[in-house]
């Protein structure tokens, strides 16, 4: 099995900012205890601020990957390009946030991808892309 994870604006700022909304963990150190949760599963890790370089990691995730777990950041409230490009391609796509989206500001309470994905997780901090990757070895 074969995963992309991918996030999106500012989490590359992951245990620097905000740490008690987003916790004290980096996405690299997400992304290593991830690889050593799952040594079976291949993952990849792609993170940009640019919304055309998410949609493009997308795009290029269909038929290399078998699933994506996808932290779009602020772009899940706001981006309609990345919503149709999830819908484009035929690669399951699991939409994760570290925080709780719907315990935060109202502009928070919409995705504006979540209809195109498999399904959300959200609130459970660095577990959420743990859920995520658990969802896609389960089911396989």
């Amino acid at each position: 099995m074969k995963l992309l994870i991918i996030n999106g604006p500012n989490l590359n700022l992951l245990g620097k900012r905000e740490p008690g909304v987003y916790g004290v963990a980096s996405a690299e150190s997400i992304f290593e205890e991830l690889q050593r949760e799952y040594p079976d599963v291949v993952l990849e890790y792609f993170q940009s601020n640019i919304e055309g370089e998410l949609i493009d990691a997308i795009q290029k995730a269909d038929g290399l990957f078998d699933g994506v777990v996808l932290n779009a950041g602020g772009y899940t409230h706001t981006s309609v390009a990345l919503r149709d490009a999830i819908a484009a391609v035929g690669v399951d796509v699991v939409e994760v946030h570290i925080s709780n989206v719907l315990s935060r500001e109202e502009f928070r309470h919409t995705s504006l991808i979540g209809g195109v994905c498999r399904g959300s997780i959200a609130g459970f901090g660095p577990d959420s892309y743990r859920l995520a990757v658990d969802y896609f070895v389960k089911r396989k």
